[in-house]
């Protein structure tokens, strides 16, 4: 009998609580679908569909109806209706009779269905402005700059960039770009000459690279005058040195004053070895008086002896004093692929790399593509330091983000 009245009162409480469990497991297989579904990027409800999309400045719009423009074989043109082109997006330059477009603002714009051109598609005209030297590279930074969301125009150099939200007429240039390939040259004196010019004109100057797959990289150029570096340098003591080879023998104790203040390298307990830029310094400051049997040397006579064998002295030891009159101690690069590291303070690690060449060299992009790279890496600034008759100027290169 209460068997019986036990499997009723379960069968009652199972008649209730099933439809519950069942109606709660379909609700939450609901929402499990649809959170699986907003991960994808789909959220799917009756009626409606909304798929996510990435972020764009600039979205490929199309403006209907496209404007008319005219190509005479050497420049594009748009009527005086292209007028908005330029007041609203900054797009060519005005004239009597409409809007001057140059070739990169013409393809870039009929690649976007803002104008169309009789006679010409996106691919045929862009094949006919290639042949002309350096188009492509420029087109691509052209592009590129426009799609970041900046109002590109020709400029002194390659390009004045004007400040997000701003363009001609109304606002202020921002960068002045000059593009390159990367196997153009850096012609150092034609550089300082681009970047002093630029700064003259309160805009920052950049270089926009372009690589052989078509990527870029912007650099961002820097005149840099070199502040005292804070740090005090001891007092060092006349010493008398043996030459070595090219370099130079002292005897001196551990923790020498040559030591403490960045000279030397010690060989043993007893003595310290001085590399040729070291000893040059010291001989010119009448710290170091160098013998070889006994004789005295003077500075002209090892400088002499030492460029036999480093073609680059000349450049090294005009950096390096320039470098100590700062305060600063430069110590071999040779590890980084330098001329120097240099420490600007009591900082355990260097601060700078600094290559020493001559005002009128010129280096392949690359390279200085590898120096600053090398620098990014291990966390300091890259300069060159560059020699002429009238001192050094030091260029920083550093990769910058638009």
């Amino acid at each position: 009998m209460e068997d019986k009245h036990t499997y009723e009162i379960l069968s009652n409480f199972s008649g209730s609580i099933f439809p519950l469990l069942n109606a709660l497991l379909t609700f939450f297989s609901v929402i499990l679908l649809y959170s699986l579904r907003i991960t994808t990027g789909v959220v799917t409800v009756p009626s409606f569909t909304f798929t996510s999309s990435p972020r764009h400045y600039n979205p490929q719009t199309t403006i209907y109806p496209a404007l008319k423009a005219i190509f005479d074989g050497t420049v594009v043109r748009v009527g005086k209706e292209g007028r908005t082109l330029y007041e609203q997006s900054g797009y060519g330059r005005p004239d009597p009779e409409g809007v001057k477009l140059s070739d990169q603002e013409a393809l870039y714009l009929l690649h976007r269905q803002k104008i169309t051109l009789s006679g010409y598609t996106f691919n045929s005209l862009f094949s006919q402005f290639a042949d002309r030297p350096g188009f492509l590279r420029s087109f691509l930074v052209y592009r590129d700059l426009r799609e970041r969301g900046y109002v590109v125009q020709a400029g002194p150099h390659d390009f004045r960039v004007f400040k997000r939200g701003e363009k001609p007429g109304t606002g202020e240039s921002l960068y002045l770009v000059r593009v390159l390939s990367e196997r153009d040259p850096i012609r150092f004196v034609t550089l300082i000459e681009e970047v002093v010019s630029s700064r003259n004109m309160r805009k920052q100057y950049v270089l926009a690279v372009v690589d052989d797959e078509e990527e870029l990289t912007y650099y961002e150029i820097k005149l840099q005058k070199l502040a005292e570096s804070g740090n005090s340098v001891p007092g060092v003591m006349p010493h008398q040195a043996l030459l070595v080879g090219k370099s130079a023998m002292v005897l001196a104790a551990p923790r020498s004053d040559l030591e403490q203040s960045g000279f030397g390298k010690r060989l043993d307990d007893e003595r310290l070895m001085l590399a040729p830029v070291e000893l040059l310094y010291l001989m010119g400051k009448g710290i170091i008086d160098l013998k070889k049997g006994g004789v005295s040397v003077s500075k002209d006579d090892y400088f002499s002896l030492a460029l036999e064998t480093d073609g680059e002295l000349t450049e090294k030891d005009k950096v390096y004093t320039e470098l100590r009159g700062h305060n600063f101690t430069p110590r071999t690069g040779y590890k980084f692929g330098h001329h120097f590291r240099v420490y600007c303070g009591k900082n355990v690690h260097s601060d700078m790399l600094v290559h020493a060449v001559e005002k009128d060299t010129s280096l392949p992009m690359s390279a200085i593509s590898r120096s600053v790279r090398m620098a990014h890496s291990v966390k300091k600034k890259m300069l060159f330091g560059a020699v002429h008759i009238n001192g050094i100027q030091f260029i920083e290169f550093a990769r910058i983000k638009l």
